[in-house]
Formats: structure tokens, C-alpha cells, sequence
């Protein structure tokens, strides 16, 4: 794998826990937000994008794949690449990292960019295409990790 960008170090709350005595899927999704949110600075999509120049970005789709339970107090990190992106749309992969090591859960994410005043999606300005190319060149996955683009459902013979 390239490099990742790799997120600030974020540690599981006592309100995420469920009645199960793990981490509440919804705080999931919740850890990758955080960690793009990081990396949007980055490429200045950011908060102050949104406010400032009449665009941000729109979740398309998301896909999270859980693979080990975290629990409260555990301490982890996002790591974040892109697999591909164009004009107006990227792709990114994630993966929440304990800091034992393991993988906790995979986030894939198609995201839009998009013009507030339609809102509509939209080209991105010059200087964020270039920023958003600087990061996939520094941050790409050369090839699809396993479970990229996997479809759900319940398989029949």
C-alpha cells in the first residue's frame, strides 16, 4: 500500500458504547467523518470552503465493513487514501486502526462535489483539483484493496 494520510489519534466514549458493550455502528461512520474531515482541510474543502466560496461536498455513498469490535477507551487512528478521482468526484478508502495494529473496520466512500447555489454537482475550482491530485498522488492505492466495491446481499447457489 502507498501512504496513507493518517488521522489524529481519537479514543472510543463511554456515550458510543451499546447495550452489546461495543461500539455503536453509528460512531463508526462517525470516526471516518472525523478523519475525512482532517484530510478535507488538506485539499481546502474544508469548513471554511463551504463558507467562504459556495461549494462543499456531498456523500454519495458509503460502504463500512466491520471487522473487529472497539470497545471504550480504545485508542485509534484513520488512515485514508484515494483509489481514484475526476472533475467533480472522488473515491476514498479508509481503514480504522487500533493502536495494537489491527483493523478494526474498512470505509469506502464516493463523494461529490457540489455548488451550493443548486445545488448541483460541479467541476472542482482549479486550485482544489490541484490540491485534490497532490493528495491522490501522495495518499493512492495502486490497486483495489480487498472488499473495495463490494456489493451487499445474500448469496444463493
Amino acid at each position: 500500500m502507498s501512504t496513507p494520510h493518517i488521522s489524529s489519534v481519537m479514543t472510543v466514549e463511554p456515550g458510543w458504547i451499546d447495550y452489546n458493550g461495543h461500539m455503536n455502528m453509528a460512531f463508526y461512520t462517525m470516526l471516518f467523518d472525523r478523519a475525512g474531515d482532517e484530510f478535507y482541510e488538506i485539499v481546502g474543502l474544508g469548513a471554511s470552503y463551504a463558507r467562504t466560496r459556495g461549494f462543499t461536498t456531498y456523500t454519495a455513498e458509503f460502504h463500512i465493513r466491520y471487522l473487529r469490535e472497539l470497545h471504550l477507551g480504545d485508542r485509534v487512528r484513520v488512515h485514508s487514501w484515494i483509489l481514484d478521482h475526476d472533475a467533480k468526484r472522488f473515491h476514498a478508502w479508509q481503514e480504522i486502526h487500533h493502536e495494537d495494529g489491527w483493523i478494526a473496520a474498512t470505509g469506502e466512500t464516493l463523494a461529490l462535489h457540489i455548488d451550493t447555489s443548486g445545488p448541483r454537482v460541479a467541476p472542482f475550482p482549479p486550485d482544489i483539483a490541484a490540491a485534490m491530485d497532490a493528495f491522490a498522488r501522495d495518499h493512492r492505492l495502486p490497486d483495489k484493496p480487498e472488499g473495495a466495491g463490494r456489493s451487499i446481499g445474500i448469496p444463493r447457489a
